[in-house]
């Protein structure tokens, strides 16, 4: 019997989604630290992390959980207590990526709509400080996931897999710590996300009517720098909203149905719902790269830079 079709589907998905995924982030990690993309350095530094946090969800999620688990089963990777670390360490960049998401939304929010707070808020210090600040809660916030797997299986003595424990949905602590969760993530930051856009919004579009109305013109430098400023924003958070909806979905089936996480019935629809949910929540830490291509000229032409320069090398090598 061959396998599920889902299943089918992950183990061409995931490989594809590192190959891309991962030289895309790499390739945006150095282009925005040489600090020629002409951003400032508060919004390259929320910029960085977000990319630096989507590569080790590429890293733990995709490689090192999903790719291992489809074509090396057996590796010492599936010993238990290195599953529990490593889904542990997949979910603090999950969590991360997030919340840095919601961090660099408000830092726009606040440099387009408070002009007096922009200036003490929206600096590299305070950026440096934030981000700082999301690693360590989200490092806090997921050390209980850890002890929340047990083993899949046991050959031989030795526990191999992870498996969520039986108790989870039962122990009233545990249930409150998935409540928290699904608040924490995805719940508060889609709502927050949601909220600053539209908040964002509104002020530039009155405040394009007031610019329009008072120079009679639409050639002006400062609503050109604001459309750019909400495209880049709308950009990022609407990719972020559509491609977490599944799994935002799921997350409340959890809470107010019978259904579990990680199921084995892959056939199920809600399996198939949450596998769903977490291929399209993997591609959401490789879109940016393409959405900085598509929507930043800057960045276009330092992506071409990247690309050639090892291509002359090699040139130059062969000749």
């Amino acid at each position: 019997m061959g396998l599920p079709v889902i299943i089918q589907i992950e183990n061409i998905y995931y490989p594809i989604l590192a190959i891309v995924g991962v030289p895309a982030n790499l390739v945006t990690i150095v282009i925005l630290s040489r600090g020629s993309y002409g951003l400032s350095k508060c919004i390259t530094r929320y910029l960085v992390a977000m990319a630096v946090a989507d590569l080790f969800v590429l890293i733990y999620e995709v490689i090192l959980y999903e790719i291992k688990d489809a074509y090396f089963p057996y590796s010492f990777l599936n010993y238990t207590p290195i599953c529990r670390l490593n889904l542990a360490l997949n979910l603090v960049a999950m969590d991360s990526s997030v919340w840095l998401t919601v961090a660099f939304t408000f830092d726009r929010f606040v440099a387009i709509c408070y002009q007096k707070l922009r200036t003490k808020y929206c600096t590299e210090r305070t950026a440096a400080v934030v981000i700082a600040v999301v690693c360590f809660l989200s490092v806090l916030e997921n050390v209980p996931i850890y002890f929340m797997f047990e083993p899949r299986e046991i050959i031989d003595n030795v526990p191999w897999s992870c498996y969520v424990k039986s108790s989870f949905y039962a122990i009233p602590i545990w249930a409150v710590f998935l409540w928290l969760e699904t608040i924490l993530t995805p719940f508060f930051p889609f709502v927050s996300i949601l909220l600053l856009n539209a908040l964002t919004i509104r002020h530039i579009l009155l405040a394009n009517r007031v610019r329009r109305g008072l120079r009679g013109s639409n050639n002006d430098p400062e609503m050109e720098n604001r459309r750019k400023s909400i495209i880049l924003l709308l950009a990022i958070s609407g990719s972020f909203i559509l491609l977490w909806m599944v799994n935002f979905l799921f997350f409340v089936c959890v809470q107010f149905t019978d259904v579990r996480f990680f199921e084995t019935t892959y056939d199920a629809p809600f399996t198939i719902m949450e596998l769903s949910g977490y291929m399209l929540r993997c591609l959401s830490s490789c879109t940016n790269t393409f959405i900085y291509a598509v929507s930043q000229s800057k960045f276009r032409e330092e992506l071409k830079k990247v690309i050639k320069r090892p291509l002359t090398l090699i040139t130059n090598l062969i000749k």
